[in-house]
């Protein structure tokens, strides 16, 4: 169970990482607006714990929205050490803390219940 949990953990950040690679190539060719990157970073949050919900859920087929809400929540606890090992501050993560939690936690809940 928590090699199948991890798992899906490393996909999250997998398809997090292909699409800000993306994101990161648009804001290049397209330069995009700030407004723009910051609804797409979101959308990346959502369909990355959305993702791995859905897997997760499947491959355990009790509980799941719980193993869901459970893998967002450790998604986003990733993000917020390593943006704090990054930045050295606590100023970034608190302008946007629980609204980050909801959505990661949120989303990987549901992707669960889907699963």
């Amino acid at each position: 169970m928590a090699k199948t949990f991890l798992k899906n953990l490393l996909i999250a950040f997998l398809i997090s990482g292909g699409l800000l690679f993306l994101l990161a190539f648009l804001v290049y060719r397209l330069e995009l607006k700030e407004n723009v990157v910051s609804l797409a970073i979101i959308l990346v949050y959502v369909l990355s714990n959305l993702t791995a919900g859905i897997l997760l859920g499947k491959k355990l087929q009790s509980r799941k929205f719980l193993w869901g809400l459970l893998e967002g929540t450790a998604y986003f606890v990733i993000l917020v050490v390593v943006s704090l090992i990054v930045n050295k501050s606590t100023a970034d993560v608190a302008g946007n803390f629980f609204f980050t939690l909801l959505i990661c936690a949120g989303s990987g809940m549901l992707g669960g219940m889907l699963g």
